[in-house]
């Protein structure tokens, strides 16, 4: 069954679910979506890894990194691999050099885990063609203008958002900042302080 390789273009605040996120996954070489609705947990494991925020203490899925990095495990691939109802199904595949594991999971935990691995992210035609979102040049520009696409659009609140709250800050408080958001795991204002350091840089 063909393959096709997909990338995360952006993860928002479920409309429709309280407390849910959207993770939208696009064709690499195409033009349609493939939205998620995720958990609040993973959708925050997705975002601090997407950010490059190193939190004080291994989140679980950093944990499972550690794990099968000390028995020399790594993971190659996470195929968004069945959709049943309604509900996606994935699975994670594993290898040690000489022999491939395909792992059961959600595809919120596969994508965490995946991303810490640098790994590929595909799904099936099939699965695209039944839950995939054609996205027309038209659509693609009145989005452009109208709301932008997730991931962009978070980082521009983040940016404006951390340049209004912390302009009038010294480097040494933002860095004391910093570290006190990352100890009480508020990965979200630790973004926002991190750009602004970034932008002083």
């Amino acid at each position: 069954m063909k393959k096709i390789k997909l990338e995360i273009l952006g993860l928002s605040s479920s409309q429709s679910q309280t407390g849910s996120f959207a993770l939208v996954l696009g064709e690499v070489s195409g033009n349609r979506r493939l939205p998620i609705i995720i958990g609040m947990f993973e959708a925050q494991a997705i975002a601090i890894e997407i950010e490059k925020i190193i939190p004080n203490r291994p989140m679980t899925h950093d944990l499972f990194k550690s794990f099968a990095s000390s028995f020399h495990f790594s993971v190659e691939e996470i195929v968004i691999s069945d959709l049943k109802e309604g509900v996606f199904f994935a699975k994670i595949v594993c290898s040690d050099g000489l022999n491939k594991t395909e792992i059961d999971a959600r595809p919120s935990d596969a994508i965490a885990i995946g991303l810490r691995f640098d790994a590929t992210i595909s799904t099936y035609e099939n699965i695209l063609a039944e839950a995939g979102i054609v996205l027309t040049d038209q659509e693609d520009e009145e989005k452009a203008e109208t709301k932008p696409e997730p991931k962009a659009k978070a980082k521009k609140e983040s940016k404006k958002a951390a340049g209004e709250e912390h302009k009038n800050v010294s480097i040494e408080k933002l860095k004391e900042q910093l570290k006190e958001a990352l100890d009480r795991e508020d990965y979200e204002k630790a973004a926002k302080i991190r750009d602004e350091l970034e932008k002083r840089n």
